[in-house]
């Protein structure tokens, strides 16, 4: 789909969509309850990746009904049978990994599926650190691949700076066991907010764990409790729009927790430093905690007066798109100038932005932050592949132009 964007302002009030890191762990956490109560999880906003997750979990005993606008009833490890389990992840990084050692803990034979760039992202630390542990993988570095065995308790060494997501289905699955369990890192813990929701998420389900110097001791033959709650506001998605109030726009936001433990409410405080008297000054971000602010850091960065640095997001060549690439790409075919490094984007003053023709790459925070570029355009923008929004906000378009943005839809292809 191809969408074209004419510059405007956004004015207007906005209730941001529910965080999909909250969704994810909280369906999670619900779906392993074994109490054999209903859990209600409301405020949660409809996506590709959220879906996965309900079927993933669905797949491996969950029962669970749609109470209709964002509201989901869940009851817990009902049992699914015997037989292999296939695990359609689609396109979600967060399903995939959340889920391999929930299904070994549950002692499941499981075949994960996935689509897009999503069978490339690795997944050799849990290969390596389950193999040791009563897991066997049939996986030839793609999908589809196969995991079965009885995952046993032990002491899990795992590097930190690959993905928190291995540290959070670790933490999942470990309190199930019978034997106590230990994670050790083995290098610095990169997007160490992630894991502080996972950790506080399955508190709120009964589940804890305790931190230690190298990493997390967890105690086995713990129990998941039902439990009901709303889903917070996502400040991954608020970004978009708070960038787009530093470049012209007047949006005030809503349905955000302002106490959240979700790491890229930092957007609040880079924006606050960049910013003075209405213009957009230098910025360096270290964004190892950060990763998906980057796309849109660097629009903010591109309407400065002067040069920015993001650095530390290296792990970001393995997203959706190689996002170090494709948002260099991006934003110099609307005329700014960003070079890539080795972990990160130097973004130099250009004078503004343009406008011209973007390619999404099958990346929805690509094209999210290519249509909060286009917003100071001095030319119209279009956007190849803007369907890649569905995987985390399928209704962006349309907020957008409830706002008073102009995004037309040109071609469906």
């Amino acid at each position: 789909m191809e969408v074209c964007i004419t510059p405007s302002v956004l004015r207007g009030k906005l209730d941001i969509p529910s965080s999909k890191s909250c969704a994810h762990r909280a369906v999670i956490c619900a779906a392993l309850a074994g109490d054999g109560k209903t859990s209600v999880i409301s405020g949660i906003s409809g996506s590709k990746d959220i879906d996965a997750t309900i079927g993933a979990m669905q797949a491996l005993g969950m029962k669970w009904t749609d109470e209709g606008n964002g509201t989901v009833s869940i009851t817990g490890l009902c049992g699914s049978g015997g037989g292999k389990k296939i695990i359609d992840c689609n396109e979600s990084g967060s399903t995939l990994r959340f889920v391999i050692p929930v299904a070994a803990a549950l002692g499941c034979e499981a075949e994960f599926i996935g689509r897009g760039r999503l069978p490339q992202r690795p997944i050799d630390i849990y290969v390596r650190e389950l193999g040791k542990n009563g897991v066997h993988f049939e996986y030839n570095n793609t999908m589809p691949f196969t995991v079965s065995g009885q995952l046993k308790s032990g002491t899990y060494e795992v590097e930190g700076n690959v993905s928190s997501q291995f540290i959070t289905g670790l933490l999942f699955a470990l309190p199930l066991l019978k034997g106590d369990s230990e994670i050790v890192l083995t290098s610095k813990l990169e997007s160490r907010p992630y894991v502080d929701i996972t950790i506080d998420t399955m508190k709120r389900f009964g589940v804890y764990v305790t931190e230690n110097e190298n990493g997390w001791s967890i105690k086995g033959g713990q129990s998941y409790h039902s439990h009901s709650e709303k889903v917070e506001g996502d400040y991954s998605q608020a970004a978009f729009f708070y960038v787009a109030n530093a470049v012209n726009s007047a949006v005030e936001l809503g349905n955000l927790n302002e106490n959240s433990v979700q790491g890229d409410r930092r957007i609040l405080d880079i924006i606050r430093k960049a910013c003075h008297n209405g213009k957009i000054r230098s910025f360096r971000a270290d964004c190892s905690d950060i990763p998906d602010l980057v796309p849109v850091l660097s629009v903010l960065a591109a309407y400065g007066s002067e040069e920015s640095v993001i650095f530390n997001a290296q792990r970001l060549r393995i997203k959706e798109s190689d996002r170090l690439e494709s948002t260099a790409a991006m934003i110099n075919a609307l005329g700014g100038d960003v070079k890539v490094t080795d972990d990160g984007l130097i973004i130099r003053p250009s004078g503004g932005l343009k406008g011209g023709t973007v390619n999404g790459y099958g990346d929805h925070r690509i094209v999210m932050a290519a249509a909060i570029a286009a917003l100071g355009c001095t030319e119209n923008v279009i956007i190849r592949g803007a369907e890649a929004v569905e995987k985390s906000y399928p209704d962006f378009f349309k907020d957008y132009n409830m706002l008073g943005g102009m995004a037309n839809v040109i071609n469906l292809e």
